[in-house]
């Protein structure tokens, strides 16, 4: 028997104890863990206790609970998708996103007014609270089943004038098209973190306890630099994988300190 001896709440420490020797290999991916019967032995604690350190770690995403069957250690997710983050356009001036994907919207995107925000502002360079217009979109990957939801800003600055203003829930690659046609040259920055997300969001994406989402974050530059949209796409950071093409830029002018 395993005596715990270690500071905290009595589960806690039985989850940790069980969770060293999954990292340590005692039980590896796909393994059936110990019964309650065979934990409260070793481990000389209550079944209430056993199950609420099973629980905790059902929580973190570490082992899956088979009703009927036990508890099994989680194997290493592999991505079941990758994304290639680029943008192309032909001669014609037809723009593609993400090689093509063929990402599937089983709903019409919902397009809504709103305002920029302390985080979104900035990416924009705008002040809190000027208008904007919003586009949700669900996708689905038809192959994996991968699920994504992509959020278009659009200020009205940007929309005035242009199609946008009646039609913001023209798809990006049209978007893009239009920039270029009124005389914009584009270049796009990006950024990617993983954050645990929001219970709506958990819930859209079918994402499995205690797993992370990717969030890119991109703005559409035009001409002198001018941040024209901003684009954030959310999905499963343990059924996804992004690709970038880098390509080599020119080094920039340092000027000499004095």
């Amino acid at each position: 028997m395993s005596q715990i001896q270690r500071p905290g709440a009595l589960y806690r420490q039985v989850a940790a104890a069980i969770r060293d020797a999954i990292a340590t290999g005692e039980y590896p991916p796909g393994t059936l863990l110990p019964s309650e019967t065979q934990l409260i032995e070793r481990y000389g604690v209550s079944r209430p206790t056993v199950r609420n350190a099973v629980a905790a770690l059902r929580t973190e995403g570490l082992i899956d609970v088979v009703h009927g069957k036990g508890s099994y250690v989680r194997g290493a997710p592999t991505p079941a998708l990758t994304i290639e983050r680029t943008v192309s356009h032909d001669n014609g001036g037809t723009f593609t996103l993400d090689g093509g994907a063929g990402w599937q919207q089983p709903e019409k995107p919902h397009a809504y007014r709103t305002t920029t925000t302390m985080a979104t502002g900035p990416l924009l360079g705008l002040e809190e609270g000027e208008a904007l217009f919003g586009v949700d979109r669900l996708l689905i990957d038809p192959t994996t089943g991968t699920r994504a939801l992509h959020q278009t800003l659009i200020p009205f600055a940007t929309a005035e004038g242009t199609e946008l203003a009646d039609h913001p829930d023209t798809e990006p690659a049209a978007i893009y098209a239009l920039f270029t046609e009124a005389g914009h040259t584009l270049h796009w920055t990006e950024t990617v973190r993983a954050r645990m997300p929001l219970p709506d969001e958990r819930t859209t994406l079918h994402l499995h306890d205690a797993t992370p989402l990717l969030e890119t974050t991109r703005v559409t530059h035009g001409s002198g630099d001018q941040p024209l949209i901003l684009e954030t796409l959310r999905t499963s950071a343990d059924r996804t994988q992004l690709t970038y093409r880098i390509a080599p830029e020119q080094p920039r002018n340092l000027s000499a300190i004095r």
